[in-house]
């Protein structure tokens, strides 16, 4: 059986079951905050779990490492839209250790699409529209250093409304341990 069968036939039982009841709760979250988090599969539970965070607590915006790379990206429209739409009066930029990110390798990385099948000719017409897809593909060495950069560029964000508080930290994926890296004050 497929991943989406599984899904799909436990979704029918969850449903028909009533079993989303204790999930109801507004669009709007209840501790006015929005979370860029880290895609890491260890955070899924772990995280909320680690901030005394429930279901309609927060906005969760997640991307591989944390990271905002552009300021006019779908990752900082969504904060935007947390603030704007939904009420979200703070972001909180979250890293994590022994992220996946922190190893990225862009040639190992373009090697493997090749191996699945992107061409070269593909690759070069990415190059030539003024992709640098080495740099786009690229890590980042220090994790800490990493939520610094998105926090600084959600703060000095020319359309976030003034008075919004900013905050990076870095949690431990093996024990929920928080490291404050910057406060927004």
């Amino acid at each position: 059986m497929s991943v989406l069968n599984e899904i799909l036939e436990f979704n029918h039982q969850f449903v028909e079951n009533k079993e989303y009841e204790p999930f109801q709760t507004t669009k709007f979250p209840e501790k006015g905050l929005v979370i860029v988090s880290c895609m890491d599969t260890r955070l899924t539970e772990l995280l909320p779990s680690a901030m005394n965070i429930k279901n309609g607590d927060v906005k969760v915006v997640k991307s591989a490492g944390a990271v905002i790379s552009h300021p006019f990206g779908s990752i900082m429209r969504s904060i935007l839209v947390a603030i704007y739409e939904l009420k979200a009066e703070e972001v909180m930029v979250i890293g994590h250790y022994d992220c996946g990110m922190s190893s990225v390798n862009p040639d190992k990385f373009i090697t493997k699409m090749k191996d699945r099948g992107i061409e070269d000719t593909t690759l070069d017409t990415l190059k030539y529209s003024g992709l640098d897809l080495k740099n786009w593909l690229k890590g980042f060495d220090s994790v800490e250093d990493s939520v610094k950069n998105s926090v600084a560029l959600v703060r000095n964000h020319p359309l976030l409304p003034e008075g919004v508080k900013v905050h990076g930290l870095v949690i431990d994926p093996a024990t929920g341990r928080l490291d404050l890296v910057d406060r927004g004050e």
